[in-house]
């Protein structure tokens, strides 16, 4: 993949149930409150150990709060090695909205 696309929280369920890692680049205390299930909370401190132990080959979705982070979170995480990236319309508000029964606190 030569660019990450956006994809809708239909899409992002449908990638979720086949597999695929969501990256959460949402502030500790709002990933703490709630988020995707599985999803890793990802911040500048723990990056490099996100990207050293993560499965590049595995489709990565990136999600913040709107879906306007995520689009230069998922570029840059691109450019780190991973093969298939993807940034979360509407962020994890929107996934919230959609899965009122997806999500996990803590």
């Amino acid at each position: 993949m030569d660019s990450y696309r956006c994809i809708s929280a239909a899409q992002a369920a449908e990638l979720l149930d086949a597999g695929a890692t969501v990256a959460d680049i949402r502030d500790a205390g709002s990933f703490q409150q709630s988020h995707i299930p599985g999803a890793h909370n990802v911040s500048n401190e723990n990056l490099p150990q996100f990207i050293a132990e993560a499965d590049l080959d595995s489709p990565l979705i990136v999600c913040c709060y709107h879906g306007i982070s995520s689009q230069s979170a998922a570029a840059y995480l691109l450019n780190q090695g991973f093969d298939t990236v993807y940034s979360l319309d509407g962020g994890y508000e929107l996934w919230h909205m959609t899965y009122p029964d997806r999500h996990q606190a803590g």
